[in-house]
């Protein structure tokens, strides 16, 4: 999948006379659930129609336009809008749709005047080359969120560009897929019930950084982000999930990629009462060598183990973490590892 960061970086040929056009969706996509994968699914599948009906034409990419930031946090800078998903996520997520290519707007004040008509023909037809826009029924876009999907059907019907809206997937409850309601579940602490939204864990994303080390003195070694620039994270608590690297690429993605099983422990230690943010700190299973300072790595939520625990003594948090450790390898379907003992940790 391209991606193209900017208008200067879209292929001009895209939409020159006789080039291959684009089936365009619009949307910030956050987390991209299985409500957008519905509607990006139908992206894909509309481009390869056209391909078909017009076998001697060159096929048309399927292109999706998001935005950075997202527009909430521009036009309401006080707003606690924690993201779903990083941008690198979110890219990752928008490739394994099928998608050809993604457009990254900087979305900007200056950006949200365009009236509706102004945008559709200036980015999707001008720009894109679109030959098709296919959008949910929620859609809002130009000034004031002033166009919706009946404005795009009449500006399709005076240009001649096809439109198709897509009616809200529901979920068995019959409640939306959202966003909202990702993030809703997740500050709750309900991991799984997220995943059944997403159609997928959960993701934290963040640079591992230098703790108190603890950790490695317990026998448990921690791989530790800052909670502040993770994610929408949820309470805290003791989780089940993966750490995921990517040696070499430092995203989280690509070939290279390796996913360990961890315990992941969110909040600030009040047992020791000495940690003055929360942190998110995954211990991957039984293992002692690893040296993951420096790396963008990934952690995926899969289950709440217990809320966040004070102990008066070293003995019994060192007892509590090995039935963490236990419990972690139930959930995940592993064997669960022998202890790591202090003086085998080399990270």
């Amino acid at each position: 999948m391209e991606v193209w960061y900017g208008p200067e970086q879209v292929p001009p040929a895209l939409s020159a006379p006789g080039g291959p056009g684009s089936v365009v969706t619009v949307g910030v996509f956050d987390g991209v659930h299985r409500g957008h994968r519905a509607l990006l699914g139908r992206v894909v599948q509309r481009a390869r129609d056209l391909a078909g009906l017009q076998p001697d034409r060159q096929a048309p990419l399927a292109v999706a336009l998001t935005f950075d930031p997202h527009p909430v946090l521009v036009h309401r800078p006080q707003s606690h809008l924690p993201m779903v998903a990083s941008l690198a996520d979110r890219l990752e997520l928008l490739a394994a749709t099928g998608l050809d290519a993604v457009l990254v707007v900087h979305y900007t004040l200056d950006f949200a005047q365009q009236s509706p008509q102004g945008f559709v023909r200036q980015w999707l037809e001008g720009l894109l080359g679109a030959r098709a826009v296919v959008v949910g029924d929620d859609v809002r876009f130009g000034r004031g969120n002033s166009g919706d999907a009946a404005t795009l059907e009449g500006i399709g019907r005076e240009d001649g560009l096809e439109i198709e809206i897509v009616r809200d997937v529901l979920a068995p409850s019959g409640r939306r897929w959202s966003s909202t309601w990702v993030r809703e579940l997740i500050e709750a602490g309900d991991v799984e019930a997220a995943a059944q939204v997403l159609g997928r864990p959960h993701r934290l994303r963040g640079t591992v950084v230098h703790g108190l080390r603890r950790g490695r003195e317990l026998g448990f070694p921690t791989a530790n982000l800052q909670a502040a620039t993770a994610g929408v994270v949820p309470p805290d608590g003791v989780y089940a999930g993966w750490l995921v690297r990517s040696p070499g690429g430092g995203d989280g993605s690509g070939a290279r990629q390796e996913r360990l099983p961890a315990a992941i422990s969110v909040g600030t230690n009040p047992t020791f009462d000495d940690v003055p943010e929360r942190t998110v700190e995954a211990h991957v299973l039984g293992r002692a060598d690893l040296n993951l300072y420096g790396e963008v790595v990934v952690i995926e939520l899969v289950a709440r183990l217990r809320p966040m625990l004070a102990f008066d003594a070293l003995e019994p948090l060192l007892t509590q973490m090995r039935a963490d450790v236990a419990d972690a390898a139930r959930v995940l379907g592993v064997p669960v590892p022998s202890p790591v003992r202090p003086e085998d940790v080399t990270a």
